[in-house]
């Protein structure tokens, strides 16, 4: 069973920062990539952040320069560095993992979402 647990949400003032962490578990759980997304109400999701095991990186425009990903391979946790905070970074912050059971499907695993608010 794959668990994806995510923490460090809160609420800040503007140019502010916050640090997102988020773990994935589970037993011959190989992964390819984790990933941050957000969802604001009445918004589609996107993507955030971006990280491959071998630690190559993608970043939405609007948080260029502002956010970094990094990653900790032996304990299949990424974290989200977020400065430079804005009011429409408001969104839940979703933490993702890529990847497989042994040999199945590969597959996204999804954690429940912290919410982070930015007030102006």
């Amino acid at each position: 069973q794959v668990q994806v647990v995510e923490s460090g949400g809160g609420s800040v003032q503007a140019g502010g920062s916050l640090r997102l962490s988020c773990a994935a578990s589970g037993s011959a759980f190989s992964i390819n990539a984790m990933g941050w997304y957000r969802q604001a109400p009445g918004k589609q999701r996107d993507m955030v952040a971006q990280i491959t095991s071998g630690g190559d990186t993608n970043y939405g425009d609007s948080v260029k320069g502002r956010f970094s990903i990094s990653r900790d391979n032996a304990k299949n946790t990424v974290y989200l560095q977020m400065n430079s905070l804005e009011p429409e970074d408001t969104a839940v912050y979703y933490c993702n993992a890529y990847g497989r059971i042994g040999y199945g499907p590969t597959w996204n695993y999804w954690g429940q979402g912290t919410q982070v608010t930015v007030s102006s």
